[in-house]
């Protein structure tokens, strides 16, 4: 999937991969794809959430080499 900003957050525990995606997220332009690298299990469940509260679109997830991938589409 295409993208216009990656964050790697691995490494990152909770609450750190939200807080930093977010920080990457304030200065993108609305439509704008970023996507996101963590190790940390719970940000499974944490970016999904984060995506609904936030209105921002969680376009895919998965697993990529022992780490997992988000693309979010800033709303």
């Amino acid at each position: 999937m295409n993208f216009d900003k990656e964050f790697d957050a691995s490494g990152l525990a909770c609450p750190l991969p939200i807080v930093k995606t977010k920080k990457s997220l304030s200065d993108m332009a609305p439509g704008q794809v970023l996507r996101v690298v963590a190790t940390d299990p719970g940000s499974v469940c944490d970016m999904a959430a984060f995506a609904e509260q936030t209105g921002n679109a969680l376009l895919e997830s998965g697993e990529e080499g022992g780490k997992y991938v988000f693309f979010l589409k800033k709303a």
